[in-house]
């Protein structure tokens, strides 16, 4: 029988550690619990914030309506040639996935090696690093349509991915849950190895012919030299996006500043580091209060313990002022705000 709990503390399902509290809880540990949940009618009606590690977000107040957690389990793999086919569901770990398929050496996930989260959020994000997204593994995902009770599949045409985004944040925002994904990944790496310091830390180690496994490593490693563990401050990962503008935008900043970190983009768009850009304008390691950025990666904003919701996005916002002056660049942010 589905569990609704009231009052309950988001304090420890946020990797920010916000402490808010969510009106109505309820926890799903399998589809059938969609179905039960929603054939009352009184939860079709209410708002509604759906959690899988918290990892993604910024609590701005209490929330005054329903937290659905999702914790569907489960990870299972076919081969079919070269090809390999992963499905987990939504309430899996996203890491624990990444080195399920490592270990057994199916290719195309070890770039996204420890990024916090969990697999039922990866599409909606369309998360990334080191030069490879979501996209280049989705095949497709399994949903529950929250008006009609009747799951879906979704192809990888049906999620529109962009930069960060999805058709899930988009025009069919908060009307599915993501209860299983499935990824498509090959015997055969193709290692892409030319983004960030992946090459040099190979380098270092000494790697001359790199594994799978030797490349979700140095990832792993690079991202721990960067990143704060949330289990020890609290953070959201990168708070903001890498701003993507055109080459005509490009030309004065390059003009003014030679040593400006940037990548090709498609289209012949050109991606700017907001870390360089925010370290630029003297935010790095900056403490205001109870909240500041990441001693070692300026995109990264932390909670010294006792922030507040509205003191993080306040501060982020004197950050995409700042940017803006010195660069004529909008940041936007890449955690979801929910207020």
């Amino acid at each position: 029988m589905l569990q609704i709990q009231e009052n309950v503390s988001l304090k420890n399902f946020n990797t920010f550690g916000i402490d808010v509290n969510a009106r109505y809880f309820a926890e799903i540990n399998h589809e059938a619990d969609l179905a039960e949940l929603f054939a009352d009618p009184q939860w079709q009606q209410i708002q509604r914030l759906v959690l899988g590690g918290g990892s993604n977000m910024l609590l701005v107040n209490n929330f005054e309506g329903l937290v659905i957690r999702l914790n569907i389990r489960g990870i299972e793999h076919r081969i079919s040639h070269d090809d390999v086919y992963v499905e987990a569901g939504a309430g899996e770990v996203w890491n624990d996935l990444v080195n399920y398929c490592v270990t057994r050496g199916y290719a195309g996930m070890e770039n996204l090696s420890l990024i916090p989260g969990s697999v039922g959020a990866s599409p909606i994000q369309n998360i990334g690093a080191y030069g490879v997204e979501l996209k280049d593994v989705f095949e497709s995902c399994r949903a529950f349509e929250i008006a009609t009770g009747e799951f879906r599949t979704f192809t990888h045409a049906d999620c529109k991915f962009g930069y960060r985004e999805s058709v899930f944040k988009g025009e069919l925002a908060g009307q599915y849950i993501i209860t299983s994904v499935k990824f498509k990944l090959s015997l055969n790496a193709n290692l892409n190895l030319k983004y960030g310091a992946i090459e040099q830390e190979l380098t270092n180690r000494g790697i001359e012919v790199p594994t799978i496994k030797d490349v979700s490593q140095v990832v792993s490693h690079i991202r721990v030299s960067k990143l704060p563990d949330p289990s020890t401050i609290g953070n959201a990962g990168s708070f903001f996006k890498n701003p993507v503008i055109t080459l005509r935008e490009f030309e004065p900043i390059l003009a003014q500043h030679p040593d400006v970190v940037n990548y090709p983009a498609p289209d012949n768009m050109v991606k700017l580091a907001a870390g360089w850009l925010i370290e630029q304008c003297g935010w790095k390691g900056k403490q205001v209060g109870h909240t500041g950025t990441w001693k070692n990666q300026a995109l990264v904003l932390v909670n010294h313990g006792g922030a507040t919701g509205e003191e993080v996005y306040n501060f982020s916002s004197q950050i995409i002022d700042s940017v803006y002056d010195k660069f004529g660049v909008s940041l936007q942010r890449e955690v979801n705000i929910v207020r």
